[in-house]
């Protein structure tokens, strides 16, 4: 059973940047799309940044292109979000996912089988 655990959520203020971490246990094969989601009160899920492992190929949502960076350590079984420039808008909690499916350009979240327990990032002004 594929396993995620996120860390790495912070409270910072505006301008500032935080890397998320997600460790992948327990799988038979390492997932060929992996994907970072963030949720905020009363909104959905939305996805953030996606990564196609195999090779390293990565996609964003338009609000966060040139502020975040999306990478993997495959020696340590991770996959990071680097997040820099941060704005009060990127408040929420952030979720690493996962799953064996093709199409990791999208981020719909109802695609991915594999989710963590999530990572809490506050952004203030």
């Amino acid at each position: 059973q594929v396993q995620l655990v996120e860390s790495g959520g912070d409270s910072v203020q505006a301008g500032g940047s935080l890397r998320l971490s997600c460790v992948v246990f327990g799988y038979p094969v390492f997932p060929n799309c992996m994907g970072w989601f963030r949720q905020a009160p009363g909104q959905e899920r939305e996805g953030v940044a996606t990564i196609y492992t195999p090779g390293a190929n990565t996609y964003y949502v338009d609000s966060v292109k040139g502020r975040f960076t999306i990478s993997q350590d495959n020696a340590k079984n991770t996959v990071y979000l680097q997040m820099n420039s941060l704005k009060p808008e990127d408040t929420g909690m952030y979720y690493c996912a996962a799953k064996y499916r093709m199409g990791c350009e999208s981020s719909r979240p109802d695609e991915y089988n594999y989710w963590g327990q999530g990572t809490q990032v506050t952004v203030s002004s």
